[in-house]
């Protein structure tokens, strides 16, 4: 755990959120994938300031991202965490997230120096251990708690991919777990989502989550 003097990453819970598991999410490569050089059809064109200079930053959004986080916020907290800097993450999230879906959003100054990389350590949220999932398309990332990770194909450009539907799927049913590490260690092999194992969780007691919101304590 974080030393007694080291503030917690996240304060406290929304009040729509007050009881649910918490969901962190990574932007580049999960959600969207970014370019400064100029691409066909940008779904959103950023311009940031870099050195005194304003760049167009062009952004393609993965398929599925708004109908995924307005799934994810009817089960978690959603907490955005990304290595990018805040100068470019923070207003694309606010146009990929117009409804405000994500409780919370940290950059790469929240992240922790670790072997010449940067790593989103869970612990530092200051939410329990059993309460939390990442979704990363990085093992690096969430090297520290690989067993609160659910690993996510890296995208780029691909308009067929369906990957946030799938991974909602497993997410949705993981919301009401005791506790997620337990699911995660059984389904998860290699940083990647065991196909076989997927569907004997999906199919094993098999209840409908879809609309189901944890109650406020």
């Amino acid at each position: 755990m974080p030393r007694e003097e080291e503030p917690y990453l996240l304060g406290p819970q929304r009040r729509e959120d007050v009881g649910k598991k918490t969901l962190v999410l990574d932007l580049d490569e999960t959600l969207v994938h970014s370019s400064f050089k100029p691409i066909d059809n940008p779904d959103i064109i950023l311009p940031v300031e870099i050195e005194g200079n304003i760049c167009n930053i062009f952004i393609l959004v993965r398929p599925g991202v708004s109908s995924f986080l307005k799934r994810m916020h009817k089960h978690y907290e959603l907490v955005i965490f990304t290595a990018s800097l805040s100068k470019y993450a923070d207003p694309l999230v606010d146009i990929i997230d117009p409804e405000r879906f994500c409780s919370y959003k940290l950059f790469r100054e929240h992240c922790t120096w670790l072997s010449n990389a940067y790593v989103k350590d869970m612990t530092r949220l200051g939410r329990k251990m059993t309460d939390i999932i990442i979704v990363d398309n990085s093992p690096v990332a969430y090297m520290l708690q690989p067993e609160n990770a659910m690993p996510i194909v890296s995208w780029y450009d691909d308009p067929s991919d369906r990957q946030l539907s799938r991974t909602g799927n497993l997410l949705e049913r993981l919301a009401y777990e005791p506790d997620v590490r337990r699911i995660i260690r059984k389904i998860i092999s290699n940083n990647e989502i065991d196909p076989r194992s997927e569907q004997i969780y999906l199919h094993s007691g098999k209840r409908d989550h879809s609309q189901r919101v944890p109650p406020h304590t």
